[in-house]
């Protein structure tokens, strides 16, 4: 999953969660987190901040840690998700309006202050 929200810096910044549960093994959470990196410095994005969390399981402890197979699914994935937020971004929306205050209501004479 890719979250993002405008920031008020001339760059945009990354944020990867890798939770164990999802993947059990470091190596594949470092893959993970390496090739997420490398494609956000190389998408170029706008100033916003990404942040990339894992929504299901890549692999478990019995098949290998790392594949090309794997890497090739991350970089496609990635590289489709910040494409989004790149053209999502490019042209930011105007701002939802602000509803205005109601007014409070005026306090009654008959309660103790």
């Amino acid at each position: 999953m890719l979250y993002t929200r405008l920031n008020d810096l001339p760059h945009a910044r990354l944020g990867v969660v890798v939770a164990k549960r999802f993947a059990p093994r470091a190596v594949t959470r470092n893959t993970i987190k390496r090739v997420t990196r490398e494609l956000f410095r190389q998408t170029g994005l706008p100033a916003i901040d990404c942040m990339v969390r894992l929504a299901k399981p890549v692999n478990s402890k019995d098949g290998p840690a790392t594949t090309a197979k794997l890497k090739a699914a991350l970089r496609v994935e990635l590289s489709r998700m910040f494409a989004q937020a790149k053209a999502a971004k490019s042209h930011p929306r105007q701002p939802a309006p602000v509803p205005a205050a109601l007014p409070l209501p005026a306090p009654s004479p008959h309660t103790a202050p």
